[in-house]
């Protein structure tokens, strides 16, 4: 009884788990793509296959006949699990079945897949008729008593899709090159039991546009890999896939892709990417063609009205030469070099002509291709004037569709009218993360806030738009992260909700740095983009936050918080993750921290040096440090991280804006004033109520007097503030000083409470110090300052003045008559050795605050 009722719990436990894996895949499909953890170390689970185990890898077996992008992209999985496990799988191509094999291919494509079908061990449900979708499963294996690991896709996307599932599950991030993302070891690997369906993205092409590359992408791609050429290109075409997105707009500031390196389109087909160019950018052909070509073609003139015959001529020779590859073909004109179309002299005029452009373009397209002009994917894009054209009733063939745009800084512009006729064509979104143009271009760091992002993209999706997903990412580097969430979004919209948002962070960071520091680095990621998208590097300077206020103070204390605590993680991290920590977090957010830190101080010489203040020429160098700070960082990003692996990819300008474009000169240090002294003996400061309080630095005086061969002096730094000032040498007498202090006061009051504090000093003179205070010296009263304070009572409850530093002394003074709210305060010190902090008039609004409060506004 007792073996016949363990193998009875172990056939339910097979069932419930098998029955647990796909009821949570499906719930998973629904609602967070595809989540779902499928891969466990653990060997005892009940129905699992091994992909490896102790050792030894199962093969990976494929048909002859296999498509070519899928063939390559299981080299990439022999390799992924060479790279976890130590082991390299075998890969077979023949009929004869081995004990445990992963099987991968294609419906319809691959005679095993369908062979599977037939037999009943595989279901179509999930791939017949449908687009880029992937089912992974475990089956019996037919001819042994043991599994196998299918890989099914409906077409070659989708099988290539489910491959790199696979390897994401095993522990190789998409972003395992391009962000050296460690791929996590594992010594066992087993695929728990049960059917795990992608099903189908909800938004059909889904890319990517590298633009704005120069100076950091270009020049990185020329160091590192020669040019912008074909073996770049393969690992954004892996990247891609990895992320299950198909589609690529190429660099395009001077670079033609089909001209400047041949195998650029063929490397494209064999990793299996759809490609297509840029919004201006019709019928295949880069702008840099024409200007590489366009002395061959009639008067040279980029103008349809002057030259049609001869732009007819360029665009079908592009056309003909990319025919047989896969093109999502960009349709219609705009002027050359991405400007405004020739004007013919009325909107009505225009969009005629450009009605002309586009169906002359498809009889080019249907003449090549031989085919009904629907079986080649076609889009036109409403970017720039050219919406204006649409909105005037331009008419769209019904197979093209229609690319909407976002006003280049992640607000969409136009979507279609719910109630009015759908265009049968579909929709697209242009979206961007990068702009280089007005009304300042955003290039260096990532600005994007993620909620932002989704809170547009939801409402994009929400209105029907879901033909076309691209995102211009600029140099790619350093906008991962929205990168990475926009193609998470295109392909299932609806899992993300405002409840599971954060959840997306925590997700990316526990992929690029474990589980263990995912938290903190969620966080901190998060704070920086919000920091980021309140203005972008490129437009913040020292007058865009209230320095007055003390408003400029809080947000740069907040990045330099945040600093601290990605710094502190970058020490946390293990040595594994600090290549992909530095480039994600940390440089991002030590970079932006130092520009405010910049800019603040910046801000702050300005004031002072318009006061005449001598602590001007501080905020100075503190500035100029920044800015050297600033390239410091910059190098260390270049040659540092990963060996220079990424090196100049930081080259961009990011400093020193004056127009929308960036200063050809390279940063520039921004302008900051040194006091000369004799300059800072002139002009006192003149305080203003705030609050229903006066608070007052002790070296912020209105006027001194000093007794001869004695000097009022700063002491920096001093106190829990700013710094104090005292009456030296203390060896001499102090008959005849003073120092005043000028304020104004809202309203008429008779009298006011005062705050003095002075240093923590000890009567070291018999008597101890006195100091006298007026408005008024008919009404002055004499403060004594330490005189109760003996060696005992300097340590006790009632006198702690030497654990605290400082002494409180409250006093309060009657004020004059008939001063329109105009006052001065003098202290004429009556021994040395007084050392004075701060003052503080109380109004009616003083709050007990460890530092006495802040210091009050103030005139110079």
């Amino acid at each position: 009884m007792k073996n016949k009722s363990n193998l009875l719990f172990k056939y339910i436990y097979t069932l419930l788990i098998s029955f647990l894996c796909i009821q949570n895949i499906g719930i998973a499909q629904q609602t967070k793509g595809l989540s779902v953890d499928i891969i466990t170390e653990n060997k005892n689970d009940a129905g699992i296959f091994p992909i490896v185990s102790d050792g030894k890898a199962s093969s990976i077996r494929y048909d002859m006949g296999e498509l070519k992008q899928v063939i390559r992209a299981i080299g990439d999985l022999q390799t992924d699990i060479e790279n976890v496990a130590g082991v390299k799988p075998a890969v077979v191509t023949n009929s004869n079945m081995i004990d445990f094999e992963i099987i991968v291919g294609t419906l319809g494509v691959s005679r095993t897949i369908d062979q599977l079908v037939s037999s009943k061990k595989l279901k179509t449900k999930d791939l017949k008729g449908k687009w880029e979708s992937f089912v992974i499963t475990v089956i019996d294996n037919p001819k042994a008593n043991q599994k196998q690991l299918v890989i099914a896709g409906s077409d070659k996307r989708g099988t290539i899709f489910g491959i790199y599932e696979l390897s994401r599950q095993l522990g190789v991030s998409p972003w395992h090159w391009w962000n050296d993302v460690p791929i996590k070891k594992r010594n066992n690997a087993y695929v728990l039991p049960g059917y795990y369906s992608s099903g189908e993205p909800k938004v059909k092409y889904r890319g990517i546009f590298i633009n704005d590359e120069e100076p950091a992408f270009g020049t990185w791609a020329r160091t590192k890999f020669g040019g912008i050429n074909s073996k770049m290109y393969a690992r954004m075409f892996e990247l891609l896939l990895r992320l299950r997105a198909n589609y690529l707009w190429p660099a395009m500031w001077g670079k033609a892709f089909n001209e400047d390196d041949e195998l650029n389109p063929k490397v494209a087909d064999e990793y299996g990417i759809i490609m297509g160019t840029s919004h201006h950018e019709p019928m295949m052909r880069a702008q840099k063609e024409w200007g590489n070509h366009r002395k061959e073609y009639g008067n040279g003139e980029w103008n349809y009205h002057t030259n049609k015959e001869a732009l007819l001529k360029f665009w079908e020779d592009g056309f003909r030469r990319n025919v047989n590859y896969d093109n999502l073909v960009t349709m219609g004109m705009r002027g050359d070099g991405d400007e405004p179309m020739h004007d013919l002299g009325s909107a009505e005029a225009n969009f005629k002509q450009l009605e002309q452009i586009m169906q002359d373009q498809r009889k080019i397209i249907e003449k090549v291709t031989e085919k009904p002009l629907k079986n080649t994917p076609q889009m036109w894009a409403l970017y720039s004037e050219v919406l204006e054209y649409y909105d005037q009733g331009m008419k769209v063939p019904d197979d093209v569709i229609i690319l909407l745009c976002d006003d280049n800084w992640g607000n969409v512009r136009r979507l279609p009218d719910l109630s009015g006729k759908k265009h049968p064509g579909g929709y697209g979104m242009y979206y961007h993360v990068d702009l280089h143009g007005a009304p300042r271009a955003y290039q260096w760091l990532n600005m994007t806030q993620i909620p932002h992002m989704w809170e547009q993209l939801q409402l994009t999706y929400s209105y029907g738009v879901d033909k076309i997903w691209i995102l211009n990412v600029g140099d790619l580097k350093p906008n991962e992260y929205p990168m990475d969430f926009f193609l998470n979004m295109a392909w299932n919209p609806t899992s993300f909700t405002q409840d599971n948002l954060q959840n997306f962070s925590l997700k990316f960071s526990e992929e690029h740095f474990g589980k263990t520091q995912a938290k903190e680095a969620a966080e901190i990621i998060n704070l920086y983009c919000k920091y980021n998208a309140r203005i972008t590097a490129e437009m913040l300077d020292e007058k865009t936050y209230n320095l007055q206020s003390g408003e400029f103070l809080q947000v740069r204390d907040a990045y330099l918080s945040l600093e601290m605590r990605a710094l502190r993680q970058f020490m946390e991290v293990d040595d594994t993750y600090k290549n992909t920590y530095k480039q994600l977090v940390l440089h991002p957010v030590r970079a932006m921290a130092n520009l405010y830190d910049m800019y603040y101080a910046v801000a702050m010489n300005h004031k002072l040096a318009r006061e005449k203040d001598m602590k001007a020429n501080y905020w100075a160098d503190h500035a100029d440090e920044c800015f050297a700070r600033d390239a410091t960082y910059t190098k260390d990003y270049n040659l540092n991280i990963s060996g220079g692996k990424w090196n100049h990819m930081m080259d961009q300008t990011h400093i020193g804006y004056k127009s929308w474009d960036e200063p050809r000169e390279g940063n520039i240090k921004p302008t900051v004033y040194r006091i000369i002294s004799e300059e800072s003996k002139t002009g006192g400061y003149i305080f203003e109520e705030k609050n229903g309080v006066v608070a007052m630095e002790a070296e912020h005086f209105y006027e001194t007097k000093a007794a001869t061969k004695t000097k009022w002096t700063i002491i920096p730094d001093l106190g829990r503030t700013l710094s104090g000032i005292g009456l030296m040498p203390y060896t001499e007498k102090t008959d005849g000083s003073a120092i005043t202090y000028q304020f104004k006061l809202k309203a008429n009051s008779s009298e006011v409470k005062i705050h003095f504090f002075f240093d923590s000093t000890l009567p070291f003179k018999k008597g101890g110090q006195s100091i006298k205070v007026y408005f008024d010296r008919n009404n002055s009263k004499t403060i004594g300052i330490n005189q109760e304070l003996t060696w005992e009572k300097n340590y006790s409850k009632m006198y702690p003045a030497a654990a605290a530093r400082i002494i409180e002394k409250v006093e309060t003074l009657t004020l004059p008559a008939a001063q329109n709210g105009n006052y001065t305060l003098t202290l004429e010190p009556l021994d040395p050795g007084i050392v004075l902090h701060k003052i503080v008039i109380d109004h009616g609004g003083y709050e007990e605050t460890y530092l006495k409060m802040d210091e009050s506004p103030y005139n110079r």
